[in-house]
């Protein structure tokens, strides 16, 4: 985790006001989208503080790192685990995730059943093809809800990632994930950051993954986009 000066409460709350105006411009209901607090590559005082400034939701890219955070300490979260994740992992961090975000293909599926039965999850897409996200096919999505369900777990709905410097590329993602999420009569999309927040709200999100905007870039309390 990177060095950071020390975040405050106060200063979070302040920023989160402006994360649910920005929610509100862009035509959604900040009561009614989760605002995720990306805390990845922060120190655990910055958890602290967005929990403390009410952001009772946290968000997690490494498994090591959570599991050391939540082993530090004593704070009333539910823990996201939002990042590509390999099967050796997931026993690390399985007694303590609230909702696994990245869920990609039936391994990991049947991993996280067999660690943490009846988990709740979000199956991943990628509508973009980018080699580099995670994610699979959209034409995939139904295979693994289904098969997560078999295994026991409980598919609340899909997550994806934008296009990076490519809002018209990003606006598509988003769009293709919330009409997969309908289709499978799926409640949540996990869309959009601090750069594509408003894209992610316009096309259908009901949950948002903050980190930047939120709590900083590294060296100001860790790293998230």
């Amino acid at each position: 985790m990177a060095d950071s000066v020390t975040l405050t409460s106060g200063e979070v709350r302040r920023r989160l006001a402006v994360v649910r105006d920005r929610i509100a411009a862009a035509g959604g209901d900040p009561d009614m989208i989760t605002v995720v607090a990306v805390t990845k590559g922060h120190d655990p005082n910055v958890v602290e503080a967005a929990v403390a400034a009410g952001c009772a939701d946290v968000g997690e890219s490494y498994a090591q790192e959570m599991a050391a955070k939540v082993a530090a300490l004593d704070v009333d979260a539910r823990w996201h685990f939002i990042g590509r994740l390999q099967r050796r992992r997931v026993r690390s961090v399985a007694g303590h995730v609230h909702l696994w975000h990245s869920v990609d293909r039936p391994e990991l599926a049947a991993e996280i059943a067999r660690r943490s039965p009846g988990a709740e999850i979000l199956v991943q897409v990628n509508p973009s093809a980018e080699p580099d996200k995670g994610g699979c096919a959209p034409g995939d999505v139904a295979g693994l809800v289904a098969r997560a369900g078999d295994e026991g777990l409980v598919v609340r709905g899909l997550m994806s990632v934008g296009v990076d410097g490519d809002d018209d590329r990003t606006r598509r993602v988003f769009e293709a994930t919330t009409r997969l999420a309908d289709e499978l009569g799926l409640v949540e999309r996990s869309m959009g950051m601090s750069a594509d927040l408003e894209i992610a709200v316009a096309s259908g999100a009901t949950m948002v993954r903050v980190g930047t905007d939120l709590v900083g870039s590294r060296g100001e309390g860790g790293g998230a986009r």
